[in-house]
């Protein structure tokens, strides 16, 4: 493969202008998903944390059927999301020396998405628990919306307009 071909099967693989060998390029594009997942991993760790502390709150036991539901599935979607986001190291360490970056790389974008959908629906879902505790059921389910309007703008919308723009 020649410099200015596309590198098939790694996000962002069109040529541009970089003069990178593929693997330059396959490098680059690991490590920067490896600053995303320390990021991300840090994130849905403390959240997990947090929520896995909550049931031992003496005000837990207040908690109405609907508020231990929310709880319930805020704890097992912040679990699943931490799982996801570890994937990439045990797919790195089976796949390592396998000749298998690109693939490492094109299921780790994957699994980022995934995480960062996760990280989307337990914030979200917190923000409806304690608003839901604080300020009543509407406002719980008002903010939660309004979460998710945020999110979908600022990991959505936004980088769509700045990639077209671009």
């Amino acid at each position: 493969m020649s410099h200015s071909s596309p590198v098939p099967d790694v996000p962002g693989g069109a040529p541009d202008g970089r003069g990178e060998t593929p693997n330059e390029r396959l490098d680059r594009n690991w490590n920067e998903l490896l600053q995303e997942l320390r990021v991300i991993q840090t994130g849905t760790q403390i959240l997990t944390g947090f929520l896995l502390a909550a049931v031992f709150q003496s005000r837990f036991e207040d908690l109405d059927a609907f508020q231990r539901d929310i709880y319930l599935v805020l704890v097992a979607t912040s679990v699943l999301t931490t799982l996801v986001g570890l994937a990439p190291v045990s797919l790195h360490r089976v796949l390592f020396r396998k000749h298998a970056k690109s693939r490492i790389i094109r299921y780790t974008d994957y699994f980022v998405q995934a995480t960062l959908a996760g990280v989307a629906i337990t914030v979200a879902g917190i923000g409806l628990l304690i608003f839901d505790l604080v300020l009543g059921r509407a406002w719980g389910v008002a903010f939660a919306a309004f979460i998710l309007v945020v999110v979908a703008l600022l990991w959505i919308v936004v980088p769509r307009i700045i990639r077209r723009s671009a």
